[in-house]
């Protein structure tokens, strides 16, 4: 069970989990490539090189259902290749299936390898994830301050050089000649930064809460914690603010005991203190700023609940597989006339694009998903184990509050979230070892 592949193929495996949610490090190759979709085909070659040369076919239960979703997924997708009308939306569909392909290969490889491995990599694994939204966040403190202080882009300094593209920090208009920037990092948008970030806070905070008083891991979580409200704050989200208030009300079942702890209120503390700070400097101009984020009137608002109203038009004409994979854009294009327009929701989106069959599959795929949480937290109860709990009540809430940020959204067809389920459907595979026989 803890065969060991070699060190280049953990690199490479480690490295991509780590790129996830680094979607400004691409390049314009055959379409759009990203720096973890390569290094995804390089893991999944070698991987397959490994295997291949031991002989080895078999593959853990756990991974053979993840193996049967995406052939279930696959053929949804080809069927909703029949609908297409136009070179366009070929052209979209194509690219949608290069990255269902390598993201949701990944996935089923990824909880293969875990399923080998033992408990110290899983933690390796999961701590490498984490840490590269904490990465993502860094770069985007960073970004912000130096537009907001010196009116520097730092993507054209740091990125435009290595990916040959132009890119900025996100600029929410301006208040009395001032800009208001708003930090995308290394995420295409700030609201994608701000739901993104919902997954490594929610999942922490109940790692963090149970850890025991002077462990040498308490200081550095409460400071990374804080940290990420404090990014999290920075991008004017309202959809990430949505997932973590989600997410935050599931955690309350276990952890409402801790409200008023010192653990809890020192770095909430420190958190308001800082925003405080900040908002006294100027606090007419964040006052505006606060003001138009929580106006429901406004155009940006709107658009958000208009696409809605595409999915009776569309399911009427194509109800049971959409209009295939990638291709909101195109009719979006053809109702209205703008082009390269995402549903601005995974639902829409999924409704759509995959019909009544694709959004069942989907459905089918989060209950999967909760399921296996939940058997995740019968075997920390089991063990009686101060760790596996918490990390299952923290990804149980992390899906919940990213399945309520993507109303608005659709970060759930990013790869980070695919990494996310691949930890999620790896988890009770390994840990069920420590369970005694039946």
């Amino acid at each position: 069970m803890n065969s060991r592949p070699g060190p280049v193929v953990d690199a490479l495996f480690l490295a991509t989990v780590f790129t996830v949610s680094f979607a400004k490090l691409q390049w314009e190759v055959a379409g759009t490539l990203s720096l973890s979709d390569v290094l995804t085909a390089v893991f999944l070659v070698a991987w397959a090189g490994t295997r291949a040369g031991t002989g080895d076919r078999r593959l853990a239960w756990g991974a053979a259902v993840a193996g049967a979703f995406f052939l279930a997924f696959l053929a949804v997708y080809l069927v909703g290749f029949f609908n297409l009308a136009t070179e366009e939306a070929l052209a979209q569909w194509a690219k949608g299936m290069v990255k269902f392909l390598l993201h949701f290969l990944f996935l089923v490889v990824g909880v293969a390898y875990l399923a080998r491995r033992s408990e110290r990599f899983f933690w390796t694994t999961f701590g490498v994830f984490m840490g590269g939204f904490v990465a993502n966040a860094l770069y985007g403190i960073v970004q912000l301050g130096t537009a907001e202080v010196l009116g520097i882009n730092l993507d054209q300094s740091v990125l435009s050089p290595l990916t040959g593209g132009a890119s900025q920090i996100n600029v929410y208009g301006a208040i009395e000649g001032a800009s208001v920037y708003r930090p995308n990092a290394l995420t295409g948008d700030p609201n994608h930064l701000g739901i993104e970030l919902v997954i490594p806070l929610l999942v922490l905070m109940p790692l963090y809460l149970r850890l025991e008083r002077g462990h040498r891991l308490k200081l550095p979580l409460a400071a990374i914690l804080a940290f990420l409200l404090l990014v999290e704050l920075a991008t004017l989200s309202r959809s990430g603010l949505l997932g973590l208030g989600v997410g935050l009300l599931v955690l309350l079942v276990p952890y409402r005991h801790k409200l008023l702890s010192p653990e809890l209120l020192v770095p909430l503390g420190a958190v308001a203190a800082a925003v405080g700070a900040v908002l006294a400097a100027r606090w007419d101009f964040f006052l505006q700023v606060l003001r138009s984020r929580v106006d429901t009137s406004a155009r940006g608002t709107d658009t958000h609940f208009a696409v809605y109203g595409f999915i009776p038009d569309v399911l009427s004409s194509n109800p049971l597989f959409g209009l295939g994979l990638n291709n909101f854009s195109v009719y979006y294009e053809f109702v209205t006339g703008r082009t390269n327009f995402g549903p601005h929701s995974f639902y829409v989106a999924t409704l759509v694009e995959t019909g009544l069959v694709g959004t069942a599959l989907f459905v089918a795929f989060l209950v999967y998903l909760f399921r296996r949480l939940g058997r995740l937290q019968e075997i920390g109860r089991a063990l009686g184990s101060p760790r596996i709990r918490p990390l299952a009540w923290g990804m149980t809430a992390a899906l919940a509050g990213t399945i309520a940020a993507n109303a608005f959204y659709l970060t759930m067809s990013f790869y980070y979230f695919f990494a996310f389920a691949m930890l999620a459907l790896a988890a009770p595979i390994v840990f069920a070892r420590r369970l005694p026989p039946a």
